[in-house]
Formats: C-alpha cells, sequence, structure tokens
C-alpha cells in the first residue's frame, strides 16, 4: 500500500502542501478550462483531484484502498492504468450533474508570483473535502520588470510586465492601472532566446503573426523563468 502511495506522489502534477483554497486560486487564475492537479484531501489517507471547470474548481476523490484505485466510476490496478485513464482526456460528473473534461495537468514545477491579487473564487463544493468556510485567496503569475524594443521607434524601454493564465500586459509603471498593451498568448507561435541583438545578452522573442516581440531581461535566470512560465502557457490544450 505504501509503496503505490509513494507512486502516487511522485507525480509531477502532485502539489504536496497545497490545500483546497489555494487550489481553487491557482486554477482559476492560471489554468484554463479541463486543467487538474492532484493533491492531498483534507481527510487523512485520501486524495483530490482539482480542476478548472468554466468560473468554478471541481474536486473529485482519488483513493486507495489497499489494492486498487478508485476514480469516479473507475477502479484502477496499477498507477500505469491510472495513468492511461488521464491521458485519456476522461470526462467525469460532479454532483451538479455537469460533465468535466480533464485535459492537461497542471505540474508543480511553476515559479509562482512573487506578488499576490485577492480575487472571489467560486467552487463547487464536494466530499472530497470537508464543508470548510470559503475565502478570498489567489495567486497570481508572474510579474516583474522586462525591457522591450518599440515597434517603430527601435529603443529599448523598460516595462511592467504582468503574466496571468494566458494574457501578457505591460504597463509603464508598476503603478499604472491600465496596461499599454495586452498580449494574448493562445495567439502566440514561439517563445525562445534570441541571439540577434549582440549588445543585448539575456533577449527572448514572442512570435505572433503580426509581429515579433523582443525583450531582455537582467539576468539568464530571470529569462529563464519568464520563458518556462509563457511556454507552459504555449502547450495545446486541446
Amino acid at each position: 500500500m505504501c509503496q503505490r502511495i509513494d507512486e502516487l506522489e511522485k507525480l509531477s502534477w502532485f502539489h504536496p502542501n497545497l490545500n483546497r483554497h489555494t487550489a481553487e486560486s491557482m486554477l482559476m487564475q492560471n489554468a484554463d478550462n479541463g486543467i487538474y492537479l492532484l493533491r492531498a484531501s483534507s481527510k487523512v489517507g485520501e486524495y483530490a483531484i482539482s480542476v478548472r471547470c468554466d468560473q468554478s474548481v471541481k474536486h473529485f476523490n482519488l483513493t486507495w484502498n489497499g489494492t486498487e484505485f478508485k476514480f469516479g466510476h473507475g477502479t484502477f490496478k496499477t498507477i500505469k492504468d491510472l495513468l492511461f485513464h488521464f491521458d485519456n482526456k476522461p470526462l467525469i460528473g460532479g454532483e451538479s450533474g455537469q460533465l468535466v473534461l480533464l485535459t492537461q495537468p497542471y505540474p508543480r514545477d511553476i515559479e509562482e508570483p512573487q506578488m499576490y491579487e485577492y480575487v472571489t473564487v467560486h467552487a463547487e463544493l464536494s466530499s472530497a473535502d470537508t464543508n470548510e468556510q470559503r475565502s478570498d485567496f489567489s495567486i497570481n503569475s508572474k510579474e516583474g520588470f522586462l525591457t522591450k524594443i518599440g515597434a517603430h521607434f527601435k529603443t529599448w524601454r523598460t516595462r511592467w510586465f504582468v503574466l496571468q493564465k494566458h494574457e501578457l500586459k505591460y504597463y509603464k509603471q508598476n503603478t499604472d492601472k491600465h496596461p499599454i498593451r495586452t498580449l494574448d498568448l493562445k495567439h502566440c507561435s514561439e517563445c525562445c532566446r534570441d541571439f540577434s541583438h549582440k549588445d543585448k545578452q539575456y533577449v527572448f522573442r514572442l512570435k505572433f503573426d503580426w509581429r515579433t516581440f523582443y525583450i531582455y531581461a537582467t539576468s539568464e535566470q530571470e529569462m529563464n523563468e519568464w520563458m518556462k512560465v509563457i511556454n507552459w502557457r504555449l502547450k495545446p490544450r486541446t
């Protein structure tokens, strides 16, 4: 039994020490519909699958009874059988009767933000957790100063960038309320390092049909962090 549970907790989308509220916040701000993650349930010895669904997050039990895993109406003898089930994008019904399509796991190695913003999260109550009091809490995705080159005047200007879900916004200052531009990453075909600017060492580019944006960071680590979190959002969701 312990060996099977250890295998479960080694999955790249198992999030240790993640409670229900934080899971809801992460999925509501950072994920598209159908993205899911695995966490420990508030019930000792049980697990929960948390799934982003429209304007809510739903939670479903995943249990191990000593001989097999049980998820939804299915039972699975091994981790391999369980993963095959998830790889085939299953539909599962919540207590409301609405079917949820599980499309892609949310990996635990995504860099989480330094800044926080409050937002009301509506989640469907389920048997995966005790009936806890709701709270307002959310996790932003990533934000910080980066420098970009202009489209018409080829000068480099520092801007405050904010990444939330599939939107990358940049502002003149970090105190501004309205962005200069909002980039929809659903229409971005490429995010990779760029070596075409000889005087800039840590440049990466974002390629859209209508324009390619060139952005540089102050260090290789900062550049890699931005590229990593952006590229995760460019992965197919189908």
